[in-house]
């Protein structure tokens, strides 16, 4: 009885509270401000401030607040941003070769499945893999010298590189902000839609398109 007691007393002080004042008398206003804006039922992660583009709060792994490791924002953000990019050219890569076919040189490359086309050319031209699998050594060491300065000096954001050939940066900053997020918008959708058209490609042996065109034609109406 006293266990019974002693919880309905608690649960009593607990729905009292709620629509009590907060006790550091801010509004609440306030403290909805610290809710994640892409989870309104988490907390904000105290470093997703809303100051990087296409930031909104959404870390429920709590990854934003890892520092021990040698990892930490920075390192995140340059990984998002490098990623979208590289998946954004993978996708229309993609479809590119599957509706206009390989590139010259890669003439062995004739099946619409990518994922199938790698293994041609490699087994036509393993060098074609080995000089691209060098080159990504090669940018991934530049951009790791650049990252480690920039999170170090704190002269150079996460993903830039200075190149901006049309001079986007140069013109109205709020122009310039939407375009970053925008970037990484499409990069994140990006990420999605090349994970699932290699997936599908070693799954089914289809390119992407044909596999779109398959799974309309099966769950159309």
């Amino acid at each position: 009885m006293v266990k019974v007691i002693a919880l309905a007393a608690t649960l009593l002080a607990g729905s009292a509270s709620a629509f009590s004042p907060a006790a550091n008398g801010r509004p609440s206003s306030a403290i909805a401000a610290e809710k994640s804006q892409s989870l309104p039922f988490m907390n904000r992660p105290a470093l997703l401030d809303g100051s990087m583009a296409g930031d909104v709060g959404f870390d429920p792994l709590g990854l934003s607040n890892i520092d021990d490791v040698g990892i930490d924002l920075y390192w995140l953000r340059e990984a998002e941003v490098k990623h979208a990019r590289v998946a954004m050219m993978a996708v229309v890569g993609f479809l590119q070769v599957e509706i206009f076919g390989p590139a010259p040189g890669c003439e062995m490359a004739t099946d619409p499945c990518q994922t199938d086309a790698f293994w041609q050319i490699w087994g036509a031209h393993p060098q074609y893999i080995a000089f691209g699998l060098i080159m990504i050594g090669i940018i991934e060491m530049i951009s790791g010298i650049a990252a480690t300065q920039g999170r170090s000096t704190g002269l150079r954001g996460p993903g830039e590189f200075g190149l901006d050939p049309l001079g986007f940066s140069k013109g109205d900053p709020e122009a310039f902000a939407r375009l970053q997020a925008q970037e990484i918008a499409n990069g994140r959708l990006a990420m999605w839609a090349a994970a699932g058209e290699i997936v599908q490609g070693c799954t089914t042996h289809k390119g992407a398109l044909e596999n779109l065109m398959q799974s309309l034609s099966d769950n159309s109406f």
